[in-house]
């Protein structure tokens, strides 16, 4: 489990400072954290690198080497001013499924995982992990690690590659985050060090607390404490933060995505269909951003007004698409279609907007064929090996030129002649390549493309189109602030709230 001898050697061949980031449980704002002090530490003129070694996510991000990372990774480079990249992320597990997953590795599908293999990862792909983080070693100055969910879930600890086995490989201190919100926080603290075996609470450096809301001195007595039951340091108490504004890991964070907005009467009513196993959610995060817009999860068919309905992607085409019949979205998407709205789908949403779905290698289901909605002429069928790439090209109706990722298996024709959604560029010119179908004047469209909304002057077109079919006028571009500045900001708070020399000490004297 690594000797002294062999910790000397890996701090010579690794040079790169460590320190980690694990929480009490998962979504305690672990990723933001790891972000905010990726952004602190670039801001010092290191050269930083984030790593989880392992990460179970459906939300995506393609690197620019048409690799297939989790989101929060690619946020985090962001926030080192770094490319992305597959090492930053060895192991990504998609669930398709509760007790299967698509597994993903150094960036390309490697099969399917289901729960009985799970310690599959360790047995067979530790080694992946280890040369991933060792050339980043190589490469950087400081290495932010991320863990997942809790290292205190002791029946995982022989399957264990990204908590305190991680830890253990990289020498690094950890800082364990607790989210005060869920309630228990300091039990959870104290909880997490307990269940740990002695080799691994050395590790456990310090303690940070995430979303307080409150008077910061009834919180003393508490965190005095934790430091004397576990030894842990407090490294700070971060205040609850509703306008984050950074894109959250997993679909826990959807309700929090959508901002309060001052009472309007020209909102636009854009519903989002909560399919299973949802993926890249975070397409419609930006819709947030608009003052006009209210998003509504649908986990049920509703009666109320809706200006638009867009179906996500999903990890199971297949399961989604019997989940909108029986749910009766697809009625739904009809009368909002007959009443002059917009009808969208990406991604698996396309897919199951089309006539038929095939599956003959069962490369996703476990059926041949199955018919879709049918509100879009076209049929797709899956097949391996899966398409991963960034794309860029001009929005057929708007002219806007959007770039994104496409991250799929299922490949999808036009039974006719119809309007693209988007002429794929190649190089600086325009090629045959087309990308998603468009219908109606755009009142119902799918693509493939992830991240359309990003761009702003095409989100703001897109929602006045909603506006005007209700007979309003249009409202001008949002001015949100880009992502590098969002992190600047997000740097900014947690500077302001964490003992940073803390933070330093324990970069600087590791274990």
């Amino acid at each position: 489990m690594g000797t002294n001898d062999q910790r000397v050697r890996l701090r010579h061949e690794m040079p790169a400072r460590t320190l980690m980031i694990q929480g009490t449980a998962s979504h305690v704002g672990k990723s933001v954290v790891t972000a905010a002090l990726c952004r602190l530490f670039q801001r010092r003129g290191f050269r930083v690198a984030p790593f989880k070694a392992q990460n179970m996510s459906n939300n995506s991000f393609v690197t620019p080497d048409g690799k297939e990372i989790g989101r929060a990774q690619a946020v985090q480079a962001a926030a080192c001013r770094v490319a992305p990249q597959s090492d930053f992320n060895p192991i990504l597990i998609k669930p398709s499924g509760n007790t299967t997953a698509q597994l993903v590795v150094g960036g390309e599908v490697a099969g399917s995982l289901s729960a009985k293999d799970f310690d599959l990862v360790r047995r067979r792909y530790w080694t992946t992990v280890q040369e991933a983080f060792a050339r980043l070693g190589r490469d950087f100055d400081v290495i932010v690690l991320e863990g997942a969910g809790s290292p205190a879930e002791i029946n995982l600890r022989a399957c264990d590659v990204v908590n305190m086995e991680m830890a253990r490989y990289a020498n690094a201190p950890v800082l364990l985050v607790g989210d005060i919100d869920r309630g228990g926080v300091l039990a959870s603290l104290v909880g997490t060090w307990t269940l740990l075996d002695q080799d691994d609470r050395r590790h456990l450096k310090a303690f940070m607390i995430n979303k307080f809301r409150g008077e910061r001195s009834l919180l003393e007595a508490g965190l005095a404490r934790v430091s004397q039951d576990t030894g842990m340091r407090c490294a700070g108490v971060l205040p609850y933060w509703q306008d984050l504004d950074v894109p959250e890991e997993d679909s826990l964070g959807w309700d929090t995505s959508q901002r309060r907005k001052k009472l309007r009467a020209d909102l636009v009513a854009i519903g989002i269909v909560d399919v299973p196993v949802i993926s890249n959610f975070t397409d419609f995060e930006p819709l947030a951003w608009e003052p006009d817009v209210e998003l509504i999860r649908l986990r049920e068919a509703t009666d109320r007004p809706l200006d638009a309905v867009l179906f996500p992607g999903s990890k199971h085409t297949v399961q989604a698409l019997r989940f909108v019949r029986a749910r009766q979205f697809d009625r739904l998407a009809r009368r909002v279609l007959d009443e002059g709205g917009t009808i969208g789908g990406i991604c698996g949403g396309y897919q199951l907007l089309g006539r038929v779905i095939r599956d003959p290698d069962h490369a996703e289901s476990d059926v041949d064929e199955v018919e879709g909605l049918g509100m879009l002429p076209v049929s797709t069928t899956f097949a391996f090996p899966k398409i991963v790439r960034q794309v860029a090209g001009r929005h057929t109706e708007s002219g806007e030129v959007l770039a994104g990722y496409q991250v799929r298996m299922g490949r999808t024709v036009a039974a006719s002649k119809t309007q693209p959604f988007l002429e794929v560029m190649s190089g600086d010119s325009l090629t045959i390549l087309e990308d998603g179908v468009s219908l109606h004047a755009g009142r119902i469209f799918g693509t493939y493309l992830h991240g359309l909304f990003d761009h702003s002057p095409f989100r703001r077109w897109w929602v006045n189109r909603l506006r005007a079919a209700k007979g309003w006028s249009g409202l001008p571009e949002t001015q949100e602030l880009s992502l590098d500045a969002r992190l600047d900001r997000l740097a900014d708070f947690v500077e302001q709230h964490v003992a940073m020399p803390l933070v330093d000490r324990l970069l600087d004297e590791g274990v």
